[in-house]
């Protein structure tokens, strides 16, 4: 009968292996501190509130400042495009010297393209453009040049300057000086901007670290009773970089929405914008991977700023 009952006891179920154990552990710490930093946040709204509103403007007004110049960028582009050497022919050229001016221009190797407008064409474009249509009915003859518009390939310097010496074009239009100044107001503009991100990312690590600082003074008995216990350091830092992370997630989360605010605000004088450049120039926002990216680093620089004040505070053994 014993050896029956023996058989039919269950037998004991199989121990966890240590490294599984380890890791649930590891995992469930983690998931722990990560809601339970939230929580903390969420119990005090106002001084949140108050930490997450600098943080959000800090980070949207130099993403801001990037969208201007990115945009910036593309209508310099557009002028660049559409600001091609205009050579003007000399007066009473036939369109047969014109055509032929043309073809050899686009068989050269520093030329893209070559746009050819008649006197007719010119005169047509003027009295659309310049609202003085009654007035040229009293002229009785067409005193515009053959214009040809040249986009170069390459520098176009050397190009302009062969077409001035030209004796058959009689002006060349092309302000080279205008163009690099304009390249270089967006090159210093773009490195005003670097500059500018940097300080306020910088304030924005002084800002999650004071926060943190704070919220560790307040839980100092609760620290030390943990180092007696014999916590490491990477425990008890634990729930201030996850305080930190959701700083930094939702400071970005409002950056993102700050911009959206001003792009709403802005929406219909870039409609007029574009619409002045015959919708030539199109501006942007950010896309999807942009948005990301500031929430990654965002995020990113919440961690950060946690991490050296609690390393501060808590490692060295001063959770004042």
């Amino acid at each position: 009968m014993n050896r029956r009952i023996e058989k039919n006891r269950p037998k004991p179920a199989a121990p966890e292996p240590r490294g599984n154990f380890s890791l649930r552990a590891w995992r469930e710490q983690h998931l722990y501190s990560l809601f339970s930093s939230l929580g903390r946040l969420a119990a005090r709204p106002w001084a949140t509130a108050l930490t997450l509103a600098v943080l959000g403007f800090a980070l949207a007004l130099p993403l801001l400042f990037w969208l201007l110049l990115d945009n910036a960028r593309g209508l310099a582009g557009n002028v660049g495009e559409a600001g091609a050497i205009s050579a003007f022919l000399k007066p009473g050229t036939d369109v047969t010297a014109v055509q032929a001016f043309a073809a050899r221009l686009r068989a050269r190797a520093d030329v893209a393209a070559v746009t050819v407008k008649t006197p007719e064409q010119g005169l047509d474009e003027f009295r659309e453009r310049s609202g003085f249509a009654d007035a040229l009915k009293v002229l009785h003859y067409n005193p515009l040049p053959a214009v040809l518009i040249v986009d170069p390939r390459g520098d176009p310097g050397p190009l302009a300057a062969q077409l001035r010496a030209d004796p058959a074009v009689d002006q060349v239009q092309y302000d080279a000086q205008w163009r690099q100044r304009l390249n270089a107001i967006l090159v210093l503009a773009l490195r005003g901007a670097q500059v500018l991100a940097g300080l306020l990312a910088l304030a924005a690590l002084l800002v999650i670290g004071n926060t943190v600082r704070q919220d560790i003074a307040g839980r100092s008995e609760e620290i030390a009773v943990m180092q007696l216990l014999g916590a490491e350091a990477g425990f008890v830092r634990r729930p201030f970089l996850y305080s930190g992370f959701w700083y930094g997630t939702f400071a970005g989360v409002l950056s993102l929405m700050l911009i959206g605010i001003v792009q709403v605000i802005l929406a219909a004088p870039l409609a007029r914008l574009t619409a002045a450049y015959d919708h030539a120039f199109a501006a942007h926002g950010l896309g999807i991977a942009q948005m990301l990216a500031v929430l990654a680093a965002s995020a990113a620089l919440g961690w950060l700023g946690a991490f050296l004040a609690a390393s501060r505070h808590i490692v060295l053994g001063q959770p004042r």
